[in-house]
């Protein structure tokens, strides 16, 4: 590699820096060395005419003076171009600028990144290498491969002796009110396990640091006459703009994903989306899609062990992982971070909405009322939320749920399938339009659903962003599941918001009407962890 890169250099330059990327130190060091040999200037040849010299870039900001008696002349700062999971910063490139020194100019900068790295970020018009172009009369980029240990070949073998098999997916009608061949659930059934405690208790808990969330249930929501017409109302009314979500989600991950994507739903908020990407995909093009729902759990990761059966099962490049919607993007993050250390799954997650603007593959960015997010288990095949609690969940155990068998009178899990399916020859013509338009534009994350969460949670005191829950499916998941202290709503919600402003008027919250909001509302979970949170009604009270 380094004979190519003297061979590129052409004629001999006299100054010569070696730049890697952040951790890839090591290959692009033992560049620079091979470089200097083939340059004629290594330890071996005792010349001196050519002065090759090494650094890195990193992601820790440091003062740079430029004086001569100062370590760290020159700064250059830059975008990252690694869809970091933490989402977007600035990185650096220090003493590479020659600054008030011309005799530090180099005569040539080979910038050494990993494949993962070369994205069209790096070579945008603000990106590293124009940065480095601007001080330099030539630039190279050298791409060495990531290296991805094989995990996949067709010829399954037994699983070490340590690991022992795996069971299969949990299927309906045993788990579950979906059709067994709607979705495979990588979890073990909890459904005779205790596990639910009172709203104000588990609140306690979970933000005194005495338990996680998911290591509780929360009592699951009973709907009122009113609130089930709400939602049946709710649902004729926004059926064809979720087809049509649905329609241009499936088709993007078809197209810049894979041809036969294995779908992969983060339960329980995802399984719904899932099931209609699933059927839209046999719809519009005849596909038999696979289809399985895997626990996440926020500050915990994901269900390692339900990724271990996906790797052994499915080539891990065509899993993509769904979800409902974003808020501020933890589970995103969440994700990025799970899956990291597994090699082969790509961590990009596809959602029917973004409003939080952090990811890439959505069929909307709009907030708008999404009816599976009203209601819990019974518009999600009887499925509780998932459970991670280390008496029950062993290290090779699937993560748990509970199935509500004995709500099935109250159950429309199959009605919200149905009524959008219905929709898709509708909106097919519109889908083809917004299939164009989304591969044309420009759906980077620009993550301003979290600066927005930023903001709320210091200007209300709150000093948590755990504790501020954007948009309408967050929102509504405050006032089911957790201690909700207000409602922020956006002047012109419209009817997007009745369920919620239903729910508040039943759970006594204060809805305030704002401004400038990017989502049409916010849920503030009550800053107070004690059960004085609520009066002795359950009701919440003022802060």
């Amino acid at each position: 590699m380094a004979a190519r890169i003297a061979e590129a250099l052409g004629s001999q330059p006299r100054r010569v820096l070696v730049l890697g990327f952040e951790e890839l130190m090591y290959a692009p060091l033992r560049i620079a060395e091979a470089l200097e040999t083939a340059l004629g200037t290594g330890p071996d040849t005792g010349s001196g005419g050519v002065e090759v010299r090494y650094s890195t870039t990193t992601r820790s900001p440091v003062l740079a003076v430029d004086d001569p008696g100062y370590a760290i002349r020159t700064r250059l700062a830059f975008p990252a171009h690694d869809a970091p999971a933490d989402g977007p910063g600035e990185r650096y490139a220090y003493n590479v600028a020659p600054g008030g020194d011309p005799t530090r100019r180099f005569d040539a900068i080979v910038a050494v990144v990993d494949s993962s790295a070369d994205t069209p970020e790096l070579h945008a018009t603000d990106g590293l290498l124009a940065h480095l172009a601007a001080h330099t009369d030539r630039l190279l980029l050298a791409v060495v491969p990531s290296y991805t240990p094989k995990t996949h070949t067709p010829e399954r073998q037994a699983p070490p002796m340590s690991q022992p098999p795996l069971p299969e997916p949990l299927r309906g009608p045993a788990f579950s009110s979906y059709a067994p061949d709607e979705v495979g659930w990588l979890l073990q059934d909890f459904s005779d396990v205790t596990l639910e405690a009172p709203t104000e208790e588990r609140e306690e808990a979970i933000q005194s640091g005495g338990a996680h969330y998911a290591e509780s249930l929360p009592v699951e929501y009973q709907p009122t006459e009113e609130y089930q017409a709400l939602f049946r109302a709710a649902l004729t009314t926004s059926a064809a703009r979720i087809a049509r979500a649905v329609g241009a989600v499936t088709e993007t991950v078809l197209a810049e994903r894979s041809p036969r994507p294995v779908l992969v739903s983060l339960a329980r908020a995802g399984t719904p989306v899932g099931v209609l990407m699933r059927r839209w995909a046999r719809h519009a093009h005849g596909l038999d899609l696979p289809h399985y729902a895997i626990s996440i759990v926020r500050g915990r990761g994901i269900d390692t062990t339900a990724l271990r059966w996906l790797a052994d099962r499915h080539d891990p490049a065509d899993v993509v992982f769904i979800d409902g919607w974003t808020g501020k993007g933890a589970i995103t993050r969440e994700l990025a971070e799970a899956v990291r250390p597994y090699p082969g799954f790509d961590p990009r997650i596809a959602v029917l909405a973004d409003p939080g603007r952090c990811v890439e593959t959505y069929g909307t960015r709009d907030d708008f009322l999404i009816p599976s997010a009203c209601l819990n288990s019974t518009v999600s095949g009887l499925i509780s939320r998932t459970v991670l609690r280390a008496d029950l969940v062993g290290p090779d155990d699937f993560h748990g749920g509970k199935f509500y068998r004995e709500l099935s009178g109250a159950d429309v899990s199959g009605l919200f399938l149905d009524t959008v399916a219905a929709r898709f020859d509708e909106v097919a013509d519109q889908v083809a339009a917004d299939v164009k338009e989304l591969a044309a534009a420009d759906r980077s994350p620009t993550w301003e659903g979290w600066a927005a969460v930023e903001r709320i949670s210091e200007e209300y005191g709150i000093h948590d962003v755990n504790l501020v829950k954007p948009g309408v499916g967050e929102t509504t998941r405050v006032l089911l599941r957790r201690v909700p202290w207000k409602i922020l709503a956006s002047r012109d919600a419209g009817a997007d918001l009745a369920h919620v402003r239903l729910l508040a008027e039943q759970r006594g919250v204060p809805v305030e009407e704002v401004d400038g909001l990017p989502y049409s509302c916010v849920g503030l979970i009550h800053p107070r962890y004690t059960r004085g949170a609520t009066g002795a009604d359950g009701k919440a009270v003022s802060a």
